[in-house]
């Protein structure tokens, strides 16, 4: 029986920063720490993961490696670049779940490749909030009967190669309007509600044999207070009792705002750790941020207080440990190949809406409308500029803020048509007025919506649900 100490390492996965691991998170992954997860930061290129992965697996053959590679605008393996697959909205919008089987078995294969054994996705949260912050083109969809055949779709591709997937953020974030990277979201729900429309998709994804699933940081006021990563109805009662779910319960990173801003003042990330374990959770993910040794020290040991007090149960622990280590399992093997944009390009074509008649007179001017993008995403390549002056030669791309109406209003008036590309415009209501007044100032105005469409617009449209390099790269295909 292994100690209360080696259990509480085996539960934690940590971030770190570097595209090499230090030398004292690797001592600690030979001692029994759980194992890590990767992030744009540890990124290169797949060669490079493939070798970091083999070096932390030296050290303990059943480290659990997870990456958050969701593809589409949430991309870790494409940071560099964008993903080579649309996202899981573009997915729903093509409507095809065989198509969506292969996309995500593709993933699958290059992720077990570069010797992941967790891949944190699909997301089965559904698009639901106008002015959710968070999710939008991350779900599949809106409609739960529809988002859920994507999703089951999702997790039997992703698993096809043995990378175990992780369908999230449970009990479904696509209604809560904040954002729990920075706050506490209220999901307003009575209990029928939640099992008609968010649990739809879970039960779908327990289903189709999803080996883990991931906490969402939001209340159910029907359910208490705490919000669900810390909440045993939520972990226990529902999720493992109700829905049947018996794989690994993973918490989204625990050091976010909607836990350690509401309960990490007064209780720590340790007891953070502690209620979440206590409420069903099996894997702690702190991997939002890059955590040293010290911070690792501190979690275990107040783990180890809990359990010894009482608070933690043993067995508790003990079961958390081994649903942990389920995830540890070496996936199929794979060779590191050149990704191949085909499937991905064919997917992002399918997905595309067109709306009147955009079609290009000349060469265009492109304007790409630069706003903050999604907290989960990051900063990444993003934008049809550089991709239709490939396609067409003379165009001319710009990069402004929303507030650069009449600089592009001047540039605007050599071309015959103006491309004008937005990320959720109905969001920003500096994106809302720019395009409002380009629809009365430019003429051959083509708006291209790369995020969640929002309401109807006039003039020539063309929606691709996702700001991919692929769901880019049809858009400008189909201009050019």
């Amino acid at each position: 029986m292994s100690s209360p100490e080696k259990l509480a390492e085996s539960v934690l996965l940590p971030g770190f920063a570097g595209t090499t691991a230090p030398d004292w998170l690797r001592r600690r992954l030979g001692e029994g720490l759980g194992g890590v997860i990767l992030f744009g930061r540890n990124v290169v290129d797949d060669e490079q993961v493939a070798a970091l992965t083999a070096g932390l697996r030296s050290e303990r053959p059943d480290v659990v490696i997870g990456i958050d590679e969701e593809g589409g605008d949430v991309t870790r393996l494409d940071v560099a670049t964008g993903s080579f697959v649309p996202g899981p909205l573009a997915l729903g919008a093509a409507d095809d779940p065989e198509l969506t089987t292969s996309v995500a078995a593709a993933l699958g294969e290059r992720l077990a490749a570069c010797g992941v054994t967790v891949n944190l996705a699909p997301c089965a949260d559904l698009t639901l909030a106008a002015e959710d912050p968070v999710i939008g083109v991350r779900a599949f969809g809106s409609d739960p009967v529809r988002a859920s055949v994507h999703v089951a779709a999702y997790v039997t591709g992703l698993q096809k190669y043995g990378v175990a997937a992780c369908a999230k953020h449970f009990p479904g974030h696509g209604a809560a309007t904040e954002d729990s990277h920075v706050a506490l979201p209220v999901l307003p729900r009575a209990e029928e509600e939640l099992r008609e429309i968010e649990l739809v998709p879970f039960r779908a994804a327990i289903r189709a044999g999803v080996r883990s699933i991931m906490t969402g940081h939001l209340v159910v006021p029907a359910w208490g207070d705490l919000p669900a990563t810390l909440n045993p109805r939520a972990l226990t009662s529902v999720l493992k009792e109700e829905l049947g779910f018996t794989g690994a319960v993973i918490t989204d990173a625990l050091e976010m705002g909607a836990v350690s801003g509401e309960y990490g003042r007064q209780d720590g990330l340790g007891q953070a750790a502690v209620r979440s374990l206590a409420a069903g959770a099996d894997a702690l993910c702190i991997g939002g941020a890059a955590f040293d040794a010290e911070v690792l020290d501190r979690i275990t040991a107040t783990i180890v207080a809990a359990v010894s007090s009482g608070v933690l149960p043993l067995e508790r622990l003990e079961e958390a440990s081994a649903r942990t280590a389920a995830l540890s399992s070496a996936p199929s093997p794979a060779e590191i190949t050149p990704v191949d944009y085909r499937l991905g390009l064919e997917a992002a074509r399918k997905a595309l809406r067109v709306q009147g008649s955009p079609r290009l007179d000349g060469a265009p001017l492109v304007v790409d409308v630069q706003t903050e993008p999604n907290i989960a995403a990051g900063p990444m390549p993003w934008g049809l500029g550089a991709l239709l002056t490939s396609l067409v030669p003379g165009t001319r791309a710009l990069t402004v803020s929303p507030g650069d109406v009449d600089s592009v209003l001047a540039a605007a008036a050599g071309f015959s048509s103006v491309v004008v590309v937005t990320r959720e415009a109905h969001r920003h209501p500096a994106v809302r007025s720019m395009l409002e007044v380009f629809r009365t100032s430019v003429p051959g105005l083509i708006h291209v919506e790369t995020g969640v469409p929002g309401p109807a617009t006039p003039g020539a449209r063309i929606d691709t649900f996702s700001g991919s390099h692929v769901s880019l790269r049809a858009a400008a295909e189909y201009l050019a």
